[in-house]
């Protein structure tokens, strides 16, 4: 039984009912041509529901909320992903949702007890260089992929997780400063600003800064978490310099981008010369808000688009691809649904500090690559080519984001050491 008086089997039964209703739709609605391809997507949505059911009730935690959320997202993005263009399973998506449900587990199981892992901090910034290493010597060049065979692996999205264990492991070391070149100052804090900075330097290599945003938010939030710590005693004089050296870094990184970040600042989608469309780098990003703006509120129904007909429909603009078939409304709700899954924390609380900075890096990160997303793909902000995370075909980002939900879980159902009993003297009688 949950805190908040929702059940385990009420919990179930409305994750059930949500993929049966979308299922419906796609059985009345869907283009297919035979309605076995109807029956062997709702098996395998239906049937990741129930094994999923049965593996949780093999592990004892406080609240269950996040894995059932998580379960109505992944099926939901299986339904998606098996109807652009006509229904048909889409095995890829099942197998990666398969995938990301192990690694929520895995994450959660690495990160309940917060003093076994903050005593693997060393082992945690090595990770992050092995990381970063791996990509500047094993994705041949200046890319963010290495080519394994027919797949293609992005270490930029492992490197996420890392990064936000980083910020989290060394909190509790605020209070243990040293003097260095006459400040008194923490070293993890040294440590973590260089990687920063390295993963900045990294991204502007490789040609690559949809993802920058989202490190610099994680880091972000680690260093306010920092400030907020029992006694760490940050000045108002420290604070108010790191915000103007970090606004004043943002202006010098938008006036000196790369000509290629320049052209994204200041493109213009729209502008026409003799009934052509002037820039032509802006076509797929056209093409997404025409098909967006054509399927409504409502959609053409599933399988009745014409979006899938464009490059990365099934990632970068998949926010498009659902509106064009189920609608805004929908795809709007779907976004929705992902938030309130990053809101849980508030209503069950982090028993923690580490927790609670973990909680935030990834609800940081999740955050904005939404934000990057879809804001980019509509032509607010410009175009990054981010994913949505466990919405988007599956992959690298489907792997890192179902670790990152293992950490928000942790947080939700810390394990502590337990304390030694102190053993009682016996009174001495005279």
């Amino acid at each position: 039984m949950y805190k908040n008086g929702l059940s385990y089997v009420g919990s179930a039964l409305m994750v059930l009912i949500t993929h049966c209703a979308m299922l419906f739709v796609v059985f009345i609605n869907g283009k297919y041509d035979d309605v076995s391809k109807v029956l062997v997507l709702a098996g395998a949505v239906i049937g990741l529901d129930m094994l999923y059911f049965i593996v949780m009730l093999f592990y004892k935690q406080m609240t269950y909320s996040i894995d059932f959320m998580l379960l109505l997202v992944l099926g939901m993005s299986i339904i998606f992903q098996s109807c652009f263009g006509g229904v048909e399973l889409e095995k890829k998506q099942v197998m990666w949702s398969v995938i990301c449900l192990f690694m929520c587990r895995m994450g959660y199981l690495l990160c309940r007890n917060h003093k076994w892992i903050a005593e693997k901090k060393k082992e945690i910034f090595a990770v992050n260089i092995l990381i970063i290493l791996s990509i500047l010597t094993l994705t041949g060049g200046r890319s963010m992929w290495i080519q394994i065979g027919s797949f293609t692996v992005q270490p930029s999205e492992f490197l996420k997780s890392a990064f936000i264990l980083a910020c989290a492991t060394s909190i509790v070391e605020q209070q243990r400063k040293t003097k260095i070149l006459c400040f008194n100052t923490v070293k993890p804090n040294i440590a973590l600003f260089a990687l920063i900075g390295i993963i900045c330097g990294l991204q502007w290599w490789c040609k690559d800064l949809g993802t920058l945003p989202t490190f610099v938010g994680i880091y972000g939030c680690g260093l306010i978490f920092r400030m907020c710590y029992p006694k760490a005693k940050f000045s108002k004089s420290r604070v108010i310099g790191l915000i103007m050296i970090g606004v004043t870094l943002a202006v010098v990184a938008f006036t000196f981008a790369p000509s290629y970040v320049q052209d994204r600042l200041h493109v213009n989608l729209w502008d026409k010369v003799g009934g052509e469309f002037v820039d032509a780098k802006g076509w797929q990003q056209r093409q997404a808000i025409i098909a967006m703006a054509g399927g409504g509120w409502f959609g053409k129904g599933p399988g009745h688009g014409v979006l899938h007909k464009v490059p990365a429909y099934t990632t970068d603009i998949v926010f498009q691809s659902i509106s064009e078939e189920w609608g805004l409304f929908f795809a709007l709700m779907i976004i929705v649904v992902i938030l309130i899954m990053l809101a849980m924390p508030l209503i069950n609380p982090c028993r923690s500090y580490f927790h609670a900075t973990l909680t935030t890096g990834v609800c940081t990160a999740f955050i904005i690559q939404i934000g990057l997303n879809v804001f980019g793909s509509c032509g607010v902000i410009p175009f990054t080519g981010v994913t949505v995370p466990f919405i988007s075909l599956g992959g690298s980002s489907m792997v890192t984001s179902g670790f990152m939900m293992g950490m928000m879980i942790a947080g939700q159902s810390p394990s502590f050491k337990p304390v030694p009993k102190k053993t009682k003297k016996k009174a001495v009688t005279a």
